[in-house]
């Protein structure tokens, strides 16, 4: 057996006995993909009016009144929020059990009645409820998934095994900046190619004062063409080497983080160089690392920044690469739609929308 062969075949008896525990829905969508990825799905536009299904897959509110403020934030926007019945469980970390959680967001699916299902908050946990989602009812019910952080997990899983675009943008209780506002509602309410997308907002320099906070790196030029995949860099890790593994092949891979010291995110890094599929990429597109600044006491910990990992691990693929661009844990983010036609050009630092995310 030639060794690409027997790599493959162990490949398969592996997956084959993980899947052996999974309902019969997870096995079903998993062995399809043998015959080659779901073709992409978008969902139907936002509108208003539109109800949504506000869902908790990871952890519980921090806050008493968070799912009181999403559900008023919904009305702020025009649409009409249902809480589903597990949001206000709690099992010690997660949001009630990995049943209750699954049991939601399938329901949410599942309803004729819901246009979207918006998630209230990240945290943990949604990595859990992966093999409990229903994706074939999913698939028949396309509508918008929306959420970051943890929700990395199912936006990721869902694409994969349904092909339907999921939205990598705000939770359902944060106050949206006139930033991420605009840039939901082009992503989200119209059927049409949002264009440019994450860019830094408008700065005027002035005399003495320029751009510090907001600054692009332009890691490696050259333009790269593919459908966008990714999210939380600690998140998307714990996906590869699993049945739910993401395809990177041709894809443009958008990564953030938040409180990560940098060796951690070089350890990530190296994680996706070790696999060989990084240079496959057609682009890395790289957010706001917020708070992964080196710690202040002198150790080893503190010797490079994010962005000089950033470049030392993804700077000689071959590919382009852009840093700090506006999506991820910062109030003014970006809607990137997982699964869309997107363009990363590194001499330019852009972030373009080919095609439309939603119909």
């Amino acid at each position: 057996m030639e060794p690409k062969n027997r790599r493959a075949f162990l490949e398969e008896v592996s997956f084959a006995s993980l899947m052996a525990g999974f309902p019969a829905s997870a096995r079903s969508a998993l062995g399809a993909l043998a015959s080659g990825p779901p073709a992409p799905v978008l969902p139907a536009a936002l509108r208003p009016g539109a109800t949504v299904a506000l869902v908790a897959p990871a952890s519980p509110p921090g806050d008493p009144e968070s799912n009181v403020i999403a559900e008023e934030v919904m009305r702020a926007l025009g649409l009409v929020p249902r809480l589903m019945p597990n949001a206000t469980r709690q099992t010690k970390y997660l949001a009630g059990t990995d049943e209750e959680r699954a049991h939601d967001l399938n329901a949410a699916f599942g309803d004729p009645s819901v246009d979207a299902v918006w998630c209230l908050r990240g945290g943990y946990g949604s990595e859990r409820i992966l093999p409990l989602l229903d994706y074939e009812l999913i698939k028949r019910n396309p509508k918008p998934l929306i959420g970051y952080s943890d929700i990395t997990a199912p936006l990721n899983a869902i694409h994969r095994l349904t092909g339907l675009v999921t939205f990598h943008g705000p939770i359902a209780s944060e106050n949206l900046t006139d930033y991420t506002l605009e840039h939901f509602k082009r992503t989200l309410f119209t059927p049409a190619a949002a264009g440019r997308i994450a860019a830094p907002p408008p700065f005027e320099p002035r005399e003495g004062r320029v751009e510090r906070e907001n600054r692009l790196r332009k890691i490696r030029g050259g333009k790269g063409t593919g459908p966008l995949v990714g999210g939380n860099i600690s998140v998307f890790s714990t996906l590869i080497g699993t049945p739910f593994e993401p395809e990177l092949k041709g894809r443009i891979l958008f990564l953030e983080e938040i409180g990560e010291e940098p060796y951690r995110i070089d350890r990530w890094l190296t994680q996706f160089v070790l696999t060989g599929k990084l240079s496959g990429c057609a682009g890395i597109a790289l957010g706001k690392f917020n708070d992964c600044g080196p710690r202040a006491e002198p150790s080893y910990h503190g010797t490079w920044t994010w962005q000089q990992v950033c470049a030392d691990r993804l700077g000689n693929l071959g590919i382009p690469v852009v840093a700090g661009l506006m999506f991820g844990h910062v109030p003014e983010k970006a809607t990137l739609p997982i699964g869309v036609q997107a363009e990363l050009d590194g001499d330019a630092g852009t972030l373009t929308l080919l095609g439309p995310a939603v119909r």
